[in-house]
């Protein structure tokens, strides 16, 4: 990098170069835009990669900030505290699971869930159920325990050996989950949406086989909502909307609306597996996310979200549908569910170039994901007017 580009981005100097940052400086967010150092704004279909739900510097959510970081930062977890029991409790009503456990991001909550339910095997004296099970495709993050989950050479590459007992079944078939779920099996964990491999849907049967193999085995059910829940399907949790209910759900990025927060939700069933000692974290449920996250929570339901993302959401799907019948040389049909949706780009033509285009082009942020698509996660506030803009924007910024 040369002394310019120092002195144009802040940090870049001394930041570790481990992301392929854009060559724009944000330093200010007002619901869906994203605007620049220069001034430039830019429609963001982004969301700080499906975390933004209600938009950048939502009112309600600067203002739970403000309040609790007025009166109380962090306590540690050797005590209790309102804004950690609320959100618990408040989680557990609309989940319908049990218990729930805070840390800070989703790897953190992918962790807690694999470790708890080695832990449930371990405290029923089933020393051999050990394996957890994961999908070819899936992503659970960039730890050593949730990278071991994710079959891609990609992301584990030079980072081995990675810890054991992790095995994976390809996505949507059952006949393969059926021939790898046995006894030594202490989970299987799924994504209901695939986000990192280029917005890859479940087959309902195929999660309700998994419900049906993990109570014939033993194992415990656990679903990655860490990207496609929290009101992304057009339900707050994505396993209402297909019907299945899991025996852990992990949830991070849009709960605190761009403040870090993971949570694992546990059903009563397996909610005594960890126990003190067992598992902790400095940080995790500390007041001013836990804050925030109630925040969203409440405006989410006074604005009906779920509504608004269905609506929208079909809006936006049959817009990518139309580009892709205007440009069947560029695209296949679009894939995925509510504000969670991926258009396929077909070879040799590339997702990032034209996502760089549109961004360069038309101000337009999208991005890249999986095996050449483009990724739309935007705030679930955005309007169909919005949704039209971003549509005429990117069809012009591909001449």
């Amino acid at each position: 990098m040369t002394g310019a580009v120092h002195e144009q981005f802040a940090g870049e100097a001394h930041l570790l170069q481990n992301y392929a940052r854009a060559p724009i400086e944000i330093v200010r967010g007002e619901g869906c835009e994203l605007i620049d150092a220069q001034g430039n704004r830019y429609l963001d279909l982004v969301a700080g990669i499906a975390v933004c739900a209600l938009g950048h510097a939502h009112p309600a959510i600067t203002e739970a900030i403000a309040k609790q970081a007025a009166t109380l930062v962090q306590a540690s977890n050797l005590f209790y505290h309102e804004p950690a029991g609320s959100l618990a409790n408040e989680l557990a009503r609309l989940s319908g699971l049990e218990r729930v456990f805070f840390c800070n991001s989703g790897s953190e909550a992918n962790e807690a869930a694999f470790k708890l339910a080695r832990k449930r095997a371990y405290r029923k004296g089933e020393s051999n159920r050990f394996r957890i099970l994961a999908c070819e495709g899936g992503f659970h993050g960039r730890t050593f325990g949730a990278l071991a989950a994710t079959a891609n050479a990609h992301y584990q590459e030079g980072f081995g050996p990675l810890p054991g007992g992790f095995d994976h079944v390809p996505f949507n078939d059952i006949a393969a989950l059926e021939r790898a779920i046995d006894d030594t099996v202490a989970a299987f964990v799924v994504e209901p949406v695939q986000g990192e491999s280029g917005i890859q849907a479940a087959d309902p049967a195929f999660l309700a086989a998994a419900r049906d193999l993990c109570d014939r085995h033993g194992a415990l059910l656990i679903f990655d909502e860490i990207q496609c829940g929290m009101g992304r399907m057009g339900t707050l949790f994505a396993f209402q909307t297909f019907g299945v209910r899991p025996d852990v759900v992990t949830i991070a990025k849009a709960l605190a609306n761009g403040l870090p927060i993971g949570v694992m939700l546990v059903d009563a069933a397996a909610s005594g597996a960890l126990q003190p000692g067992d598992h902790g974290s400095t940080f995790g449920g500390s007041p001013v996310p836990c804050a925030a996250a109630l925040a969203h929570l409440r405006v989410r339901a006074e604005l009906d979200l779920d509504a608004h993302v269905l609506a929208v959401g079909a809006v936006f799907r049959e817009g990518l549908h139309a580009l892709h019948e205007r440009r069947p040389d560029l695209f296949d049909p679009p894939r995925g569910r509510g504000l969670m949706l991926g258009l396929p780009v077909r070879e040799p033509h590339s997702a990032k170039a034209i996502a760089d285009g549109a961004r360069t082009r038309e101000r337009l942020l999208i991005n890249a994901a999986g095996n050449n698509t483009l990724r739309f996660v935007p705030p679930l506030v955005i309007s169909p007017a919005q949704i039209s803009d971003a549509l005429q924007r990117l069809e012009r910024s591909l001449t």
